[in-house]
């Protein structure tokens, strides 16, 4: 049984032993490998949720929660309308659907128009995160092309969450990492291979200091 912190303030619930509630995850060109990278290395017992947005050609059934599911440890499905956040989960955004967080903890699909000609669109999600969950939530965006979760990771910020994005030395496409971090609203910049201990770091309290403080973002000026 999933074990939460009572909540008084119609809030979403929080999770048992996680610093945060949930990471929400953006990636375009090249990010099913990444995606593989960061989930097969996170424990089984990861006590925060993911919600992931992968663009998908609209016209084709996805088999990305069946392969990401045999790579992993963690338990990974195509997202459905309603589905109830749970820790040890990863939430894979189907074609041609938008996928959003709500204040409850449940998820919604829509089907609304396209962002920036994205259906899922990583903005909407992460804004939808942001509303809900504020300083609870982490954002990763991975490579890609396109500028896709620039935006929502300003709304990440705003509502005091924490944003990683990969390493455009390390992405396979370097757009949407590049135009997140000229956002100037980046804490974290990690080679894809750093990502999942960071996340570990961050939602579980497990040192790995050493990682976080080589690779924080100067101050801005």
């Amino acid at each position: 049984m999933i074990q939460m912190a009572e909540d008084t303030n119609n809030h979403p619930p929080h999770f048992t032993n996680a610093a945060f509630d949930i990471v929400a995850i953006a990636a375009s060109a090249g990010g099913l490998t990444a995606l593989v990278k960061v989930l097969s290395t996170l424990p089984a017992k990861f006590p925060a949720a993911i919600a992931v947005v992968q663009h998908l050609a609209p016209e084709y059934r996805s088999l990305m929660a069946e392969i990401l599911g045999r790579r992993t440890p963690l338990t990974v499905k195509q997202a459905k309308d309603g589905d109830c956040l749970t820790p040890g989960t990863a939430y894979i955004a189907p074609p041609n659907r938008h996928l959003l967080v709500n204040g409850d903890g449940t998820l919604s699909l829509s089907q609304s128009e396209l962002v920036h000609f994205l259906r899922p669109s990583a903005d909407l999600l992460f804004e939808s995160v942001a509303a809900s969950y504020k300083n609870r939530a982490i954002a990763v965006v991975l490579t890609g092309t396109g500028s896709d979760g620039a935006m929502g990771v300003e709304g990440i910020k705003k509502m005091g969450g924490t944003v990683i994005v990969q390493d455009v030395k390390t992405a396979e496409f370097s757009g949407m990492p590049s135009a997140a971090i000229q956002t100037g609203n980046v804490d974290f910049i990690l080679p894809l291979d750093e990502i999942s201990s960071a996340l570990v770091t961050l939602v579980m309290g497990i040192e790995s200091t050493e990682i976080l403080h080589q690779s924080q973002l100067p101050p801005q000026n």
